[in-house]
């Protein structure tokens, strides 16, 4: 097999392998997983992008199954999905900054899931404050959890994404 196509397979593959994470921690966890204010354990995953590309399709397919499977409306399947795609990106566009790639999962879930929280649920809440609420939750899953996952996985990088770094 030459290299390109190695490479294409350790990508497919811990893409897989995180969705199948992220799916079976929002399963796991899944009472405190939806709601308007939520701490979804599985988006400290957001992090991953620092350590490798395959972590964005792999956060967004892990994120639109879990929502499908948890039974999501449409628009939270939709634009919840988006949110995590979003902060994917932007985590793997700031890689070179263990800080700042904590930043965009936080920012782009409470800055969208409060829509999806009124449009699709009829929240009453006001959007700035579920704002606030979803963002407290993804300042303690993504800042809290995830910077503990970093630094837990740092150690140990070049053998756990051998071949799909993201430097």
């Amino acid at each position: 097999m030459n290299e390109r196509n190695k490479k294409s397979v350790y990508l497919l593959t811990y893409s897989a392998a995180i969705a199948a994470i992220y799916i079976a921690l929002t399963m796991m966890f899944m009472p405190i997983s939806f709601g308007p204010i939520q701490f979804r354990i599985s988006e400290a995953l957001c992090v991953l992008p620092y350590f490798t590309p395959a972590a964005v399709p792999g956060l967004f397919i892990g994120c639109l199954l879990s929502n499908l499977m948890a039974g999501a409306m449409t628009m939270d399947v939709i634009f919840g999905s988006i949110a995590t795609l979003i902060g994917a990106i932007g985590s793997y566009a700031l890689r070179r900054s263990r800080f700042m790639v904590l930043l965009p999962p936080i920012l782009s879930n409470a800055v969208i899931i409060p829509w999806v929280l009124r449009y699709a649920y009829g929240s009453t809440d006001l959007i700035p404050v579920a704002m606030v609420t979803v963002g407290i939750g993804e300042v303690l899953a993504v800042g809290v959890l995830g910077s503990v996952l970093i630094r837990a996985l740092e150690r140990y990088k070049h053998m756990i994404f051998r071949g799909v770094s993201a430097a």
